[in-house]
């Protein structure tokens, strides 16, 4: 009986390419931080761990509606999604837990559900003609996730930040918000989500000529010379012609 050999080949979404401001020093706290996390907490915990993250801005964002100081309370919510989400991957590895392909789809589907908890947790908080811009938001956010997941698949490499921002920099770029709203209330928010959506088309524009312009080179580098193609083809006429008298 002949084995069948199957051949494995490392998963390209292990690895992702960070870029931003604050990766180096993200770098620099990794050996010091992952020996320190406790042996009961594995990386499916960190990763689930988003969840309960999510669940508790929605509740500190509804009570931040009657008492905007509980906005400080999303605002550790934030950071500690942060330590969870910066870490599950890396103490998988660290440990050699082997869930690379389940952290890589649970990770960013909780990310996604982080997401919508933040812009929930705003409804709550500011008038009702904000929900506009925050929809728009919403909507701009996933267009980011959809390009970044698209080329992914196209290309084997998993970039998750752009112009020097990455997800670090949103999340405390969210604090920062936070603390904003807490000194000087909500007046002024609307006018700010208008600027922020502008950007962020502006930005999606020139993500999506970047992306789609790599991609067409990779394409142009993989297409064969017209000319060994038209060679191809009697040979491929001749030997369709050989196997169709083989069978007589």
């Amino acid at each position: 009986m002949n084995e069948i050999m199957i051949k494995t080949t490392e998963f390209a979404g292990a690895h992702k390419t960070n870029t931003s401001f604050l990766s180096p020093l993200e770098r620099r706290l990794a050996p010091i931080v992952l020996p320190r996390i406790p042996l009961w907490l594995e990386t499916q915990h960190l990763t689930m761990l988003t969840l309960v993250w999510s669940l508790a801005i929605l509740l500190f964002s509804f009570l931040a509606a009657r008492n905007i100081r509980w906005l400080w309370m999303v605002s550790l919510m934030i950071v500690f999604q942060w330590a969870t989400d910066h870490y599950d991957g890396k103490i998988g590895k660290y440990r050699n837990t082997g869930l690379v392909r389940w952290g890589y789809y649970m990770d960013h589907l909780l990310d996604y559900f982080f997401l919508c908890s933040i812009l929930i947790g705003y409804a709550f908080i500011l008038p009702e003609q904000a929900r506009f811009q925050l929809l728009l938001m919403l909507a701009l956010f996933a267009a980011y996730d959809f390009s970044t997941f698209l080329a992914f698949a196209a290309t084997d490499k998993l970039k998750i930040s752009y112009l020097k921002f990455g997800p670090t920099e949103f999340r405390l770029a969210l604090v920062v918000i936070n603390a904003l709203l807490i000194s000087f209330g909500t007046k002024h928010m609307i006018s700010g989500l208008k600027w922020v959506n502008a950007g962020a088309v502006v930005g999606l524009v020139f993500l999506v000529y970047g992306t789609q312009k790599k991609i067409w080179e990779l394409d142009m580098k993989g297409r064969r010379p017209k000319v060994a193609v038209q060679a191809e083809a009697p040979l491929l006429e001749k030997s369709y012609v050989q196997a169709e008298e083989c069978t007589y």
